[in-house]
């Protein structure tokens, strides 16, 4: 979890790559209503979300009854994180991938192809909750070195 731009999709990939956990991005579940909105630059609030949120418990409950799942989300607040991992809580751990937001936009800028644009970061910065529990991991600290780190907390 994180802000668009943490890194949270090259996270993912990579740790499911080596740990064969099928991986899921968030992004990928959104109606096309939110695209949209987020396309012109609109933040998106908490009515856009619910149902988003509300898919990917589905899934993320579904996978917990096979070989799991990672999924890459933002979650930036903690009823969303509650709302995602609903029935599932004591099956999910959080990863939170965190950065300044000079870093992040720069990452944003350099990106082809994504649909949120780097002005949004700012109200994404605004609507974060940090968690106090969780993994943390600073984004200026290498993917594998992140990976490395996870699979070993995390016994995977």
């Amino acid at each position: 979890m994180g802000v668009s731009g943490s890194g949270k999709s090259t996270i993912a990939k990579l740790l499911s790559e080596t740990t064969n956990i099928p991986y899921f991005d968030a992004d990928d579940f959104h109606p096309e209503a939110n695209v949209i909105k987020m396309k012109s630059g609109t933040p998106l609030n908490d009515n856009d979300r619910l149902g988003w949120l509300q898919t990917l418990n589905k899934l993320a409950s579904k996978k917990t009854n096979e070989k799991g799942a990672i999924i890459a989300c933002s979650a930036l607040k903690e009823s969303y994180r509650l709302l995602l991992s609903k029935n599932i809580s004591d099956k999910t751990t959080w990863v939170f991938l965190e950065g300044s937001i000079e870093l992040i936009t720069k990452r944003m800028q350099a990106r082809e192809g994504h649909f949120m644009p780097s002005t949004l970061l700012k109200s994404q910065f605004n609507t974060l909750e940090v968690p106090e529990y969780g993994l943390h991991y600073s984004i200026s600290t290498s993917p594998d070195i992140i990976i490395n780190n996870i699979k070993k907390k995390l016994q995977i």
